[in-house]
């Protein structure tokens, strides 16, 4: 779908996502195909605040312990606090952040709400991870990231919706070829493998609702990383990487996403 067409009668992740989390920036048919799919995947809604909170530790480690200041962050989704740049602005208020989705609603909501410390940098690009070349080739990259400093690529929920492994390799490859030595690949996905039957038959309720989604297992996870150095813990579920206390209380069975960080030599 392009960002001039909204389709409200089909449901979109990022929208079902959004209801699950709470949020209002959804519509009939996303609610819908969450009310199908949580049927057969009753622990998705916990599954995907232990990523959320995920996303906030590794995002603010990459910034307070590796000291990196740029972020480019792509299946953005609609703003759910708190966003990344709300986190790397807390920890140095100059982080540059640039977001890219590819769903009219969240390009209006980001646009509106998204906004960022002074001293630094919000951007916000209207683009789709399966064109990787579009994202580095625009003029919003350029203008957002100085290239001879380190960026972190933060993929967050988003590569389960590309089923081709090779796809996603090169989707990947292509987003960190430009980056500098010292910049981060940041990702989370999901698994089956904390709870097979559970989400084995949600996966298969979303590709009932039209929505392609796979779940990888461990060794799958790992390799999406190839190439690059792994930081402790390595890969894990979401709710084992550096975890804090609300992380600590999350049954593993009801975490769903593997998630690491790794730096380019």
């Amino acid at each position: 779908m392009s960002s001039s067409e909204l389709n409200t009668g089909l449901p979109h992740s990022a929208r079902i996502y959004d209801h699950l989390l709470g949020g209002k920036d959804n519509f009939e048919a996303d609610r819908d195909a969450a009310a199908f799919i949580t049927a057969d995947w009753p622990h998705l809604a916990i599954s995907m605040r232990a990523n959320r909170n995920y996303m906030a530790r590794q995002a603010r480690f990459i910034a307070a312990e590796l000291g990196i200041r740029q972020f480019l962050d792509i299946g953005a989704g609609l703003p759910t606090a708190p966003n990344l740049h709300e986190v790397v602005q807390d920890v140095d208020p100059s982080s540059r952040v640039m977001y890219v989705d590819n769903d009219p609603i969240v390009l209006v909501h980001a646009r509106a709400l998204l906004t960022g410390a002074a001293e630094g940098r919000t951007a916000y690009l209207d683009a789709d991870l399966h064109d990787p070349s579009t994202i580095i080739g625009s003029t919003e990259f350029r203008q957002t990231f100085d290239l001879s400093r380190p960026v972190a690529l933060s993929l967050i929920a988003i590569l389960q919706f590309i089923v081709d492994d090779d796809r996603v390799h090169h989707i990947i490859d292509t987003l960190m070829e430009p980056l500098p030595p010292g910049s981060v690949l940041a990702l989370s996905t999901v698994t089956a493998d904390s709870a097979p039957d559970e989400v084995n038959k949600g996966v298969a309720a979303y590709l009932a609702r039209g929505i392609n989604e796979k779940a990888r297992d461990l060794a799958e996870c790992q390799d999406l990383f190839r190439g690059l150095d792994l930081i402790d813990p390595g890969v894990v579920l979401v709710n084992h990487w550096r975890p804090d206390e609300a992380a600590r209380a999350v049954p593993d069975e009801h975490v769903h996403m593997y998630g690491g960080v790794a730096v380019k030599r």
